[in-house]
């Protein structure tokens, strides 16, 4: 269940990064909070998904995901190529290998306590 949801994040976030329609929610939003938000969150659901991948293949797996989006929003000319971009989605990264590691023990009991339900 936690590899669909992972999933389901990660084209959601594709989606919302390179479509033409104007969503307000995410509009409305400060473009960096929605990196950090966004990385920060693919970073503790891949983690809980795919507990034997090394920390340093899921940061760059993930900073390969967001490189891939700024070259696709500049090629389809959505918004040019941000480095401020990356750097908000490597905090949100960072912050959460961070939270995950601090956590981990806590997100593993509540992780079987919800697959049991």
């Amino acid at each position: 269940m936690l590899k669909v949801m992972f999933f389901v994040c990660l084209v959601s976030i594709e989606y919302l990064a390179t479509t033409s329609m104007h969503i307000g929610v995410v509009e409305s939003m400060w473009d960096k909070s929605n990196h950090f938000i966004a990385f920060f969150t693919l970073y503790v659901l891949l983690s809980l998904s795919y507990t034997k991948l090394k920390t340093l293949k899921k940061i760059i797996y993930l900073l390969v995901f967001g490189l891939q989006i700024e070259i696709v929003q500049e090629l389809i000319g959505r918004s040019e190529f941000s480095s401020l971009d990356i750097i908000a989605d490597t905090v949100g990264i960072i912050l959460g290998v961070i939270f995950y590691h601090y956590f981990k023990s806590r997100l593993a009991g509540l992780v079987a306590y919800f697959t049991k339900v």
